[in-house]
């Protein structure tokens, strides 16, 4: 019972910490891994496909998009768990009841791996791919 009321403690500190941590503060972290990446035309290779399918050619504009691929058309809060040059760690929730968690891998400026999993439409997902930065959109 004590461990349990510690446990609890210590989710209660960490939820005040992210609510009263600046969205700024957050964003600046956000963006210490997508600062060396550039909007452009993305070949994007899905990893956890049991058929193989050919990569596709994806035009992104807003590097963000890649921290909540899944969600990618819906405007959802972020929380920042870990972020340094060569990746991120992002937990994301949607207002339309959708989350998800992405880690985002920086191999090169134009080689990145995301793997993201969550709820998209009331449905489980685990997505995994490579991205190779092509040119310009």
């Amino acid at each position: 019972m004590l461990k349990f009321a510690r446990c609890r403690g210590l989710v209660a500190l960490a939820a005040a910490v992210v609510i009263t941590t600046p969205a700024s503060t957050q964003d600046k972290a956000e963006m210490s891994a997508l600062d060396q990446l550039q909007p452009g035309r993305w070949e994007m290779r899905e990893l956890d496909n049991l058929r193989p399918t050919p990569p596709r050619s994806v035009c992104i504009t807003d590097l963000a998009i890649l921290l909540q691929f899944r969600h990618r058309d819906t405007a959802c809060s972020r929380l920042v768990i870990a972020s340094d040059p060569k990746g991120a760690t992002v937990h994301y929730t949607c207002p339309a009841g959708g989350f998800g968690r992405t880690n985002l891998k920086i191999s090169t400026p134009r080689l990145v791996r995301i793997e993201t999993q969550g709820i998209y439409h009331k449905r489980p997902f685990n997505f995994a791919a490579e991205l190779r930065r092509k040119g310009n959109c």
